[in-house]
């Protein structure tokens, strides 16, 4: 008998349910997070779809309206004097619109008059919510946020904390709300301290601070320097002052740093929802210049009364919403698996995933490698997973969550023939690798990709002679080498279709451009096994000249560091090829080298990893500034790296390079640096 779509979403919902649970109390009260928030975001989203959809699945104990996490048994309890929510979350300007919608709706419909909406913006600190109480102006107890209702004591180790005032600027009785948090150069010095004696390091900040807050030892916590901003104000008892309750969440912020409470700066007032994002968009960009970690802005509606007056739902604060920076990891459900095949014969199985927004993008696929990687991940078709993207690569696949199985996923097997390689499609697997490759080297789709990597920016750099065009002159007949490309004349194009006089004359300009290129973009574009930008540019360093790499043995070349023996017996037997050097020497007809010339030596010996998207240059351009200095590039960090230089939308390696140390420039201080 066939389950019905309203069964499979009560099974789905119930695993959905034990998942976040899990991982709910791994987040908030073992402070040992396994899923990143984004990835636990994803599956309290999919959650309240279904109970969105199916009504009758949600209660009054689905995670989709709980609020933090039960109480630890060594910690006193604390009842709240006043109920502690969280916030639901924004992703883009069409769900703050809705948002917008919903609060006026709302108004309207509680006869509530209200000329327009403005906003307060604040930034969304990802540390631990602390609620500090103070009677006659005196800090009597501090507490977590717990369940909502009751939290746990924590003053012991709050009062270690120099930015929370132990006495107000006046006497008053008062609960405010803010974050605990601790720095970015704090977190450095604690892991680093941690490693020496053989402790785990910390993974993030506020794992860090949580951990610290929940120390029963109070000078464990006067250790670790914990910072704290407040925002909120719950309750409010002038006593004998003249002060006023604010009327708006501004003011609500000037007051608590008149009483002496550390608020954050950055807040401004919003007119409208497009204000909002031009705010949220300014800092997407400098949020990595803060010392702490910020996941988003704040968004409240500014008036107090109107705050009042919506109230809030089960959960949430209907005043107020958490406009979310991009995930880098989110779940979603893999649809299938291909192979695609690259410009060396090599197949790379490819995820084809469910539509999800990930860094800012919709995205619909992840790479899966090779074949042991699927088996690491025990990937299947139609299983749930967490996908992470880093700047514009295409997704990795992180985990799988095989608690979420139904059993009816379809674990993948490299197929015996793939029609994309041509011939027979027969493949075949590389001795003492995890990869697979077409026994055939001439498939169009193979041939293909060597064409689509010669001219791209990264090699020859042809601007304009994008995969459309090329893949046409190859069907077409009109190249079948790459020295080809350099012998086509306006009259080649005359019959393709889509073709204009005046792009078929930017075309071939850019084509006559090309010809002048550098050693090691020539190298990059020849598409030899093993061999990328980096491999490229340290053979041009060590050799100098084409006609000693190509004549180089394989000894020499497999001692040049970076490269070794698997490398270097490639670069060698593709130069000792009898086609390969008929290649070259048809390229060299039409190619002149570029001399690079050095601009000096104040970068020698520091490697470099670039992440981000930069807006004064190309990471290309920065690459061959960087080596024109003396220095080099990588594409991984390590204990080995100087520099990693962090552009907008930084991927993992800025986290990388903070777990080791490892000094981050922003792109002003790179500037500067190669400026100087």
């Amino acid at each position: 008998m066939a389950i019905s779509e309203q069964d499979k979403a009560l099974i789905r919902a119930n695993k959905l349910r034990s998942l976040i649970e899990y991982h709910r109390k791994q987040y908030h009260e073992n402070d040992e997070p396994e899923l990143s928030d984004e990835a636990y975001d994803s599956l309290i989203e999919e959650l309240r779809l279904l109970e969105d959809k199916y009504k009758e699945l949600k209660d009054e104990d689905s995670p989709t309206v709980r609020v933090g996490g039960d109480i630890l048994p060594h910690f006193e309890k604390v009842e709240h004097k006043v109920r502690q929510w969280s916030f639901d979350n924004a992703f883009s300007v069409d769900d703050l619109k809705r948002w917008e919608e919903r609060i006026s709706r709302y108004l309207k419909k509680e006869d509530v008059a209200f000329d327009g909406i403005e906003y307060s913006i604040e930034h969304k600190i990802d540390g631990l919510k602390v609620i500090l109480e103070y009677e006659n102006g005196e800090f009597v107890r501090g507490a977590t946020r717990g369940d909502g209702v009751i939290g746990e004591n924590i003053t012991h180790n709050l009062r270690t904390i120099e930015s929370i005032p132990l006495k107000l600027n006046k006497k008053v009785d008062i609960v405010v709300v803010g974050e605990a948090w601790l720095s970015h150069s704090e977190l450095k010095r604690i892991n680093s301290e941690r490693k020496k004696v053989g402790e785990q390091v910390f993974a993030n900040t506020r794992n860090a601070a949580a951990g610290t807050l929940r120390q029963l030892d109070p000078q464990v916590s006067a250790k670790r320097k914990l910072s704290s901003f407040i925002y909120d104000i719950e309750r409010l008892s002038p006593l004998k002052e003249s002060i006023l309750n604010p009327k708006t969440q501004i003011k609500e912020l000037e007051l608590l740093k008149e009483l002496g409470f550390r608020t954050n700066p950055n807040y401004m007032l919003a007119k409208s929802i497009d204000d909002i994002d031009e705010y949220y968009k300014k800092w997407l960009k400098r949020r990595e210049k803060e010392d702490y970690e910020m996941d988003g802005l704040a968004i409240k509606v500014n008036d107090i009364s109107l705050q009042g007056a919506l109230g809030h739902t089960g959960k949430a604060p209907r005043f107020a919403i958490a406009y979310k920076f991009p995930a880098e990891q989110v779940t979603t459900t893999v649809e299938n698996i291909a192979l695609q095949v690259g410009r060396t014969g090599v197949l790379t199985p490819v995820a084809h995933l469910a539509p999800v927004r990930v860094s800012g993008a919709i995205v619909s696929r992840a790479t899966l490698h090779n074949e042991d990687e699927i088996k690491r991940l025990d990937v299947r078709i139609g299983d749930t997973v967490i996908i992470q993207r880093a700047g514009d690569v295409i997704p990795d696949i992180v985990k799988v969550l095989v608690e979420l199985r139904s059993g009816d996923e379809k674990p993948y097997k490299f197929p015996k023939k793939v029609p994309q390689c041509g011939g027979d499609g027969s493949i075949e697997r590389l001795k003492g690798q995890a990869a697979w490759r077409c026994v055939s080297k001439e498939s169009f789709a193979q041939r293909s990709r060597k064409f689509h990597h010669f001219v791209s920016k990264k090699a020859i750099n042809i601007v304009g002679l994008g995969e459309q065009v090329v893949d046409l002159l190859i069907e077409e007949g009109l190249v079948t080498s790459y020295d080809d490309i350099f012998t086509l004349r306006q009259g080649d194009f005359s019959a393709l279709p889509g073709f204009k006089d005046k792009s078929v004359e930017n075309l071939l300009s850019a084509i006559e451009n090309a010809k002048s290129t550098t050693l090691a973009r020539f190298i990059i574009g020849l598409s030899i096994d093993q061999v990328g930008e980096e491999t490229a540019h340290d053979l041009v360093e060590h050799f100098t000249s084409l006609d000693r790499i190509m004549s180089a043995t394989k000894v020499e070349l497999s001692e040049i560091d970076g490269i070794g023996n698997v490398v270097g017996s490639s670069i060698y037997s593709w130069f000792k090829d009898k086609e390969n050097k008929k290649l070259v020497k048809n390229l060299l007809k039409h190619i002149k080298f570029e001399v690079v010339e050095k601009e000096g030596d104040a970068l020698l010996g520091s490697t470099f990893v670039l992440t981000g998207t930069l807006s004064s240059f190309s990471r290309d351009e920065a690459s061959e500034r960087i080596r024109a200095l003396g220095g080099s590039v990588s594409s991984s960090v390590s204990n080995a790296t100087s520099y990693v230089v962090a552009g907008e939308n930084p991927g993992s390696k800025l986290k990388q390079a903070t777990e080791l140390g490892v000094k981050v420039l922003s792109e002003e201080e790179f500037i500067a640096l190669i400026s100087s």
